[in-house]
This record gives structure tokens, C-alpha cells and sequence, in this order.
């Protein structure tokens, strides 16, 4: 006769209770553990911000355009768009793809970080821009035969007024002590001092879109030794800028299309928008392409 199947069931296996103070133990010793990642975490993006922005330092203090491997930053690339706009603006003119194509990057000269391009900030700025050399550059007082020519500046200027081109030089004197810059403007100037100035050494230059014009059209100033040409983008009590006033816009894109243009697209020399660039349609464009 078959044995009956038993009635009970099998008793499930109780888990083994771990004393109270054992799981303290254990949630603690996981939380510390937890923790300690964490800060480890933390510690290697910190260093690797630190890293990132040390680098950043080194290469704008090194250049003074930040190039990195051939790649310009992105203040650089907004600026280009913006003064191409302004370009084509106030010509009236529709560039092609290919013209477009002419003008790089490297046309420009992003002066260190640009914080907020404080007026006081311009001298120091114009050093890095220069590198190791810029006391031969833009100190020495002596012409040089075959190296330095008299009347031909390192470093040109372009400001909408005759006031805010002092206000402009006297923020460069640590670079003037020693070879006075030519101020090259109308008012209370006449253009017969400039003349006989420019006779001499000059390594900085700073003046209004006319008066620079003559004194080229005059043989007078020269673009031999040209490096940077500073376009400030000061705005006067009006609301006007370099770009905006009329008369002083005209005359500095006659300035521009006559000696500079074809210049700055062959490298002879690049140009800064000092200040503050108002963003436009162009920019932002030319922005999120590049995105």
C-alpha cells in the first residue's frame, strides 16, 4: 500500500536578522563610502575646470588672440561676423560667398579675455598682443636704418573724436614714455605738426578717420611697420559709436576701402574692436551655424 504524501508543508527558510547595531554599522560604512566617492568626484572636476581654465589663460596671455591648434575662439569668429555686417551695411553692398570666404578669423586680434575692455586695460593688453618684443616694439624711441622707418606706426588708434583719443592715450603711457605717440586729429592740431612729427619715430598712433586719411594721402604717415589697428567701439553720451555717427562712419570705411582692406585680407596686419560689440542679426547667425 502507497505511503500517504506527508500534509505538511515545507517551512521556508528564515533570513538571518542581523543585530541592530550591525546594520547601523553597515549603512554608515556605505554611506561613508559613498561620500568619499563623491569628494573624489568633486575634486577631479575641479581640476578639471582648473585645468581648462588655466589653459585658457596661458594661451590668450601667450597670443593674445587665444588661437588653440589653428582654432580662433568664439569672440573672434562673433566679431568677424559683426564688423563684415557693418561692412556691407554701411557700403551697401552684398558680399558673395567667396569674398566672405577672404575674410578669417585670424583678421582678427581678440585682445586678451575681454572682461569688459576697460579703458585702463587697453596698455596691457597692447603688450600681450606684442608678446616678449613688445618694449623694442612699441618702447624703443630710435628710427633704425632698414628696420624702422620714420613715421610708421606699430599701432594705429581710430577713435570717433579728438577727445576720445586722449582719453585713449593717456591709458597708453606706460608704452609712450619713452617715444611720444602722434596724435592724429584736427582739433587744435594743425596738420603741418603732425607732419613734422611723423618725421621722427613713431610706434603708437591715435586719431579720428579724416585726419588719418590726409596724413596718409600726404606720404606723411606710413603702414610699413603697421601690426594692430585698434577700432574703439566707445559709445559718447549720445549713443554714438565709430559705426553709428555718420560723418566719422563715412569717412573711416573711405579710410578702410583706400589702405586697409585689401591689406588686412592679405595678413599684413590685424584689427580689434576694443569694447563692447553689440550683438546683431549677423552674429547671431553666424553664431548658431557654427553650432
Amino acid at each position: 500500500m502507497a505511503a500517504k504524501p506527508s500534509s505538511t508543508t515545507p517551512t521556508k527558510r528564515k533570513k538571518k536578522q542581523l543585530p541592530l547595531d550591525s546594520k547601523r554599522h553597515k549603512i554608515s560604512k556605505s554611506t561613508a563610502k559613498d561620500k568619499k566617492k563623491n569628494k573624489k568626484n568633486s575634486r577631479e572636476n575641479t581640476l578639471i575646470e582648473s585645468s581648462k581654465i588655466r589653459e585658457k589663460k596661458n594661451i590668450n596671455e601667450t597670443t593674445g588672440a587665444a588661437e588653440n591648434d589653428g582654432v580662433q575662439p568664439e569672440a573672434a569668429s562673433l566679431q568677424l561676423s559683426f564688423f563684415v555686417h557693418q561692412y556691407q551695411s554701411a557700403n551697401g553692398v552684398q558680399l558673395s560667398s567667396l569674398e566672405l570666404e577672404s575674410f578669417k578669423d585670424t583678421c582678427i586680434l581678440d585682445l586678451c579675455e575681454r572682461p569688459a575692455h576697460n579703458i585702463s586695460n587697453l596698455g596691457q593688453h597692447i603688450k600681450v598682443a606684442f608678446g616678449p618684443s613688445w618694449k623694442e616694439v612699441l618702447c624703443g624711441k630710435h628710427l633704425q636704418e632698414g628696420k624702422v622707418d620714420p613715421g610708421n606706426p606699430a599701432v594705429l588708434v581710430i577713435s570717433l573724436s579728438a577727445l576720445r583719443s586722449l582719453e585713449l592715450l593717456r591709458e597708453l603711457r606706460s608704452l609712450t614714455k619713452e617715444c611720444h605717440p602722434a596724435k592724429l586729429f584736427s582739433k587744435h592740431m594743425k596738420i603741418e605738426e603732425q607732419v613734422s612729427l611723423l618725421k621722427n619715430r613713431v610706434n603708437i598712433a591715435c586719431g579720428t578717420p579724416s585726419r588719418i586719411k590726409k596724413l596718409i594721402d600726404m606720404e606723411a604717415l606710413g603702414l610699413s611697420r603697421l601690426a594692430v589697428i585698434v577700432l574703439d567701439m566707445h559709445t559718447d553720451v549720445k549713443g554714438y559709436s565709430l559705426f553709428t555717427l555718420p560723418q566719422v562712419r563715412d569717412e573711416f570705411w573711405d579710410l578702410y576701402k583706400s589702405y586697409f582692406h585689401r591689406r588686412l585680407l592679405e595678413g599684413d596686419f590685424r584689427i580689434c574692436l576694443y569694447g563692447q560689440v553689440p550683438a546683431n542679426s549677423e552674429t547671431k547667425k553666424r553664431k548658431t551655424n557654427s553650432n
